[in-house]
């Protein structure tokens, strides 16, 4: 019998398979690229409509018309927020984390698009504006804004941790949705999904390739903008880590408010713009 406990051995050949060239999967051109410069011209008329104040260790939701933008903005210190995305009419489509990562990158910024759930699989938001844009990649190959964590949740935090805390951005949103929509906590569970993390400084370690965070560059003015491709309800959660530069799921951190702005741009603008439509795929069964 194999003791599995064994590591298995090198094979032969093994350089040479690890030399095969990588391939992306989904390389840059592939998709439609939006008109960002009609969408500029949008933005020279944006009439601010609205704004939410979501406090630190909290959640709360906002709505977005089809056509209209909206900013996530740092006020008063560094903080960085979990954000969901629902279609406003349909909570069954929803932000699909993993797709935007695969169909752009890991972290997301001017240009890239936030992309739903299957079988819907369009765009819900487009990226127009990041003031964070300037970080790019650091040196330990951390970027802002990315699509790869899950968002903290009291399951997780239990299972490491044995303790119970109720202010993970996963319960915030829960309790968001459930507020704005009539629901129970319960009901409203099953909706919340995982996040874009706006503002948070992510990536791999290089030696053993494990998520890591790091302090947000973020300063309060900060934002980053989006259009919006269908109407929108939208849920963000000021995350319990802060800046998450040292830790997170606690009252430990030091945490401050997040705002959301909402603005209606000069529609005649964007006349005959191309707001998706469902994915057109049928199945044949």
């Amino acid at each position: 019998m194999t003791d599995r406990s064994l590591p298995s051995a090198e094979p032969a050949d093994a350089a040479e398979r690890r030399s095969r060239k990588p391939v992306v999967v989904y390389p840059n051109g592939t998709l439609a690229a939006p008109d960002l410069d009609r969408l500029g011209k949008a933005r020279e008329t944006l009439e601010k409509i609205d704004e939410v104040i979501v406090p630190p260790r909290d959640g709360r939701t906002f709505t977005v018309p089809k056509g209209y933008f909206f900013r996530v903005v740092s006020v008063d210190g560094p903080q960085v927020g979990d954000l969901n995305l629902w279609n406003a009419n349909d909570l069954n489509e929803r932000f699909f984390s993993g797709k935007t990562r695969a169909l752009h990158a890991t972290h997301v910024s001017v240009g890239d698009r936030l992309w739903s759930t299957l079988p819907s699989l369009r765009p819900m938001a487009t990226i127009t504006h990041d003031t964070l844009a300037w970080y790019g990649w650091d040196d330990d190959g951390a970027g802002v804004h990315d699509v790869i964590g899950t968002r903290c949740d009291p399951y997780t935090n239990r299972l490491l941790g044995g303790g119970d805390y109720h202010n993970c951005c996963h319960s915030n949103l829960c309790r968001a949705l459930s507020s704005a929509r009539g629901m129970s906590f319960k009901e409203a569970e099953p909706h919340v999904h995982d996040v874009l993390n706006v503002f948070m400084c992510t990536g791999f370690t290089k030696d053993t390739h494990q998520y890591f965070m790091k302090a947000s560059p973020v300063r309060p003015g900060d934002y980053l903008e989006f259009f919006a491709e269908i109407d929108l309800l939208g849920a963000l959660s000021a995350c319990p880590g802060g800046e998450c530069g040292n830790s997170h799921s606690s009252d430990a951190a030091a945490c401050y408010p997040l705002k959301v702005e909402v603005f209606r741009p000069d529609m005649d603008l964007l006349s005959g713009w191309p707001f998706p439509r469902r994915n057109g795929y049928v199945s044949p069964v």
